[in-house]
C-alpha cells in the first residue's frame, strides 16, 4: 500500500479509480490552480442514444484561482438536470435503487464550493466501492516530496489507451450493444453493486 498526491474530480472516471487501487492515503490540494476543460466540474455517464457529459456550472471565468474557491453557479438548475440525466441512464439498472439515496443526497446539501462537492462524491464512490482510501487535505505550506504525485495525468484531452493505467473489461451496460469504457464510477455502481471493486480490479493495466 502507498501514499500519493491526486486530483479531485467530479464523480471521476473508472481510470482514476484505478490509481487508487493499493493506494491507502490520498493527499488533495485545494491550493492548486484551477484549468478549464477538466474532469474538476464534470464526468460522463451513458443515456440510451449517447454519451452525456454532466457538467457543474461554476461563478465567473475567473483563471488561476485555487481549485478550493471555486464556486458552484446554483443559479442553473443544475441538480435537477444532472439528478434527471443519472434516472435517466440508471433507473433501471439491477442496483439504482440501492445506490441512488446515496448520490441523490450529495445534491441536496448544496455546498457553496465545488471542491467541498467533490469531496463529499469521492468519500461517498470510495465507501460504495468498498476501497479504504482515507483522504488528507494538504494546506498550501506542506510539502510531499517523497510522495507519488499523480495530479494532471487524466485529462478529458488525452485517451486513457495513451497512459496505459485502465484497461478495457466489460461488464453489462444498461444501453447499447457496444461497451462505452471508463464512464463515471457511478456507471459501473449502478451495474455491478458489490462486484464493482472486482471489475475495477481487473480493469487496472498490469506492467
Amino acid at each position: 500500500m502507498k501514499s500519493i498526491v491526486g486530483d479531485l474530480f467530479y464523480f471521476p472516471n473508472l481510470e482514476y479509480f484505478c490509481t487508487l487501487l493499493n493506494v491507502n492515503k490520498l493527499y488533495l490540494n485545494p491550493s492548486g490552480l484551477y484549468k478549464r476543460k477538466s474532469f474538476f466540474n464534470r464526468t460522463q455517464i451513458r443515456l440510451a442514444n449517447k454519451v452525456e457529459t454532466l457538467s457543474v456550472p461554476i461563478v465567473g471565468r475567473r483563471p488561476n484561482i485555487p481549485l478550493g474557491q471555486v464556486e458552484i453557479d446554483y443559479r442553473q438548475k443544475w441538480q435537477k438536470i444532472h439528478l434527471r440525466g443519472i434516472q435517466s441512464a440508471y433507473g433501471k439498472a439491477p442496483f439504482f435503487e440501492y445506490f441512488f439515496p446515496y448520490i441523490e443526497e450529495i445534491f441536496e446539501q448544496k455546498p457553496q464550493f465545488l471542491w467541498d462537492l467533490n469531496q463529499k462524491a469521492l468519500t461517498i464512490c470510495l465507501k460504495l466501492l468498498q476501497l479504504p482510501v482515507k483522504l488528507e487535505i494538504l494546506s498550501e505550506q506542506q510539502e510531499f516530496p517523497d510522495l507519488e504525485d499523480q495530479r494532471g495525468t487524466i485529462t478529458p484531452s488525452g485517451h486513457f489507451l495513451e497512459r496505459g493505467i485502465y484497461q478495457e473489461v466489460p461488464y453489462t451496460q444498461n444501453f447499447g450493444l457496444d461497451f462505452e469504457p471508463n464512464l463515471s464510477v457511478l456507471d459501473l455502481l449502478f451495474a455491478e453493486g458489490p462486484s464493482a471493486k472486482r471489475i475495477l480490479e481487473a480493469s487496472l493495466k498490469k506492467h
